[in-house]
């Protein structure tokens, strides 16, 4: 296995070549550097220095995305995984050692010496968040530490781009926006379908009226991709080059199995909230930004017919998702298990959908040929200079959106609130699955309302030491 090659966005490997030939092409597309007099710490050289944390699976599209731009220079990453097999695919060789092999070889390809040993690793994030060169990092972690290191990323005084959903719990997101806010820091939630032009260019269409009134929104999540080891499953040996008790972190003590961590740990809900919130913190947060509710949510949730495996397997989120919200203007959100992951948009004189991958249908069908006017709503760019993508294009751009916020020292598209309210809209989706019945969401005061079980588990333990 050739480690030292550079993924793809399916996380199959291609040449060194290849990926050059494909930074290049993404980055005809970035706007023009503005000259290095104008952001004071980063003259002379103009350049971000990023640290990354986290270099499992989503690593494979988050490190080209930011070794595309010219202005970014990665100088550490981390994980508690030195180098591994395991994770999504068979044979799929990731880890701390590979990702300082993909930043390293990238920018030994740009030396004139061909050579390039700048890129340091680590297997604890706090010794990476130690280094006072770094001016941001990116968080690609499983869902229990965000929380955790967000806020010690934002009090070591770096800029954030950290992975959705934003957090494994709400206590937890709001004390990571207040963190973010108290500290002055730009902070970007990896919902990176905000940066695609078909999700704004629908969702501008909603805010304009070209559907009518909305009645409903649905949106769809994929369902699970393993086999889930069933009930009497048996620990296994922790590989050689492992942290698995840091990997725990502040989440229960548990017995090591391959299927709980790497990619997997996305079905057990002492790491995640399953792919409810995995893919539910895109399409619902493309149903938020098309309804104008970025900064609320939902004030009821129930299950829709979700469905779990037998107690004592060890996946323990939901394989089906199905859960039916309403906002307080009386318009009902269903969440639902699909192949196609995407949202759709009902009104009283059309409708829409548009999927993860771009695709924009309408009813009307020439309603997607409708110009949004200069006295209309207008919703942001994430790079104002491109207008058609490939997916590896929105990750690049999601991107871009950052380091030029990082730079004006403005709100991302997608700052922490608004992350943070697409996750509590997926949490809370989660908890009324789990229950079997109705609950009732305050979103100004952020609590359930009249449902003390319900209340309880808006909250999860932490172990010690880990706490927030």
């Amino acid at each position: 296995m050739n480690t030292s090659s550079f993924p793809t966005s399916r996380g199959t490997p291609v040449s060194r070549r290849r990926f050059l030939q494909l930074t290049a092409a993404v980055a005809c597309g970035a706007p023009a550097l503005v000259p290095s007099t104008a952001f004071g710490r980063f003259a002379p050289s103009n350049r971000i220095n990023v640290g990354l944390i986290g270099c499992g699976h989503q690593s494979q599209r988050i490190v080209p995305s930011f070794l595309v731009h010219d202005d970014v220079q990665m100088l550490a990453v981390c994980d508690v995984n030195r180098q591994s097999d395991g994770y999504y695919h068979p044979g799929q060789v990731l880890g701390r050692e590979t990702a300082r092999q993909w930043a390293e070889e990238h920018y030994a390809e740009k030396s004139p010496t061909g050579q390039y040993k700048g890129c340091q690793a680590y297997s604890d994030f706090r010794e990476l968040l130690a280094r006072d060169d770094l001016d941001a990092v990116a968080i690609v972690v499983p869902d229990h530490w965000h929380a955790i290191m967000v806020i010690r990323a934002v009090e070591a005084g770096k800029d954030v781009y950290c992975e959705k959903p934003l957090a494994l719990t709400i206590p937890e997101g709001r004390k990571m926006v207040e963190a973010v806010r108290k500290n002055k820091r730009v902070f970007q939630t990896g919902a990176q379908f905000r940066s695609s032009p078909a999700v704004r260019h629908a969702c501008e269409l909603v805010r304009n009226g070209r559907l009518g009134e909305i009645r409903r929104v649905l949106t769809w999540v994929a369902g699970n991709h393993f086999e889930c080891p069933g009930p009497g499953w048996q620990p296994m040996p922790v590989p050689e080059g492992f942290d698995y008790d840091f990997w725990l972190g502040s989440a229960p003590e548990a017995p090591y199995h391959e299927d709980r961590c790497l990619f997997r740990f996305r079905y057990i809900l002492d790491y995640s909230n399953g792919q409810t919130a995995n893919f539910g913190a895109h399409t619902n947060d493309i149903a938020q930004w098309g309804l104008g509710t970025d900064l609320t949510t939902p004030v009821e949730y129930e299950d829709a017919g979700s469905e779990f495996l037998p107690e004592g397997s060890l996946f323990t989120a939901a394989v089906k998702t199905a859960f039916r919200a309403r906002y307080a203007n009386g318009i009902e959100l269903i969440c639902e298990t699909r192949n196609n992951a995407a949202t759709k948009f009902e009104g009283a004189e059309g409708r829409l959908e548009v999927s993860l991958g771009g695709r924009l249908t309408t009813f009307p069908e020439n309603l997607m040929d409708s110009v949004i006017g200069p006295d209309e709503i207008h919703l942001p760019k994430a790079n104002p200079e491109r207008e058609m993508h490939r997916r590896d294009d929105v990750d690049a751009d999601h991107v871009r959106n950052f380091l030029d916020c990082i730079k004006s020292r403005q709100d991302t598209i997608e700052p922490v609130e608004t992350g943070h309210c697409s996750s509590a809209l997926c949490t809370l989706g989660n908890i009324a699955q789990r229950l079997r019945r109705k609950i009732r969401w305050d979103p100004e005061k952020e609590e359930i309302v009249g449902d003390d079980e319900a209340g309880k588990m808006l909250t999860r333990p932490m172990r010690a030491p880990w706490q927030i």
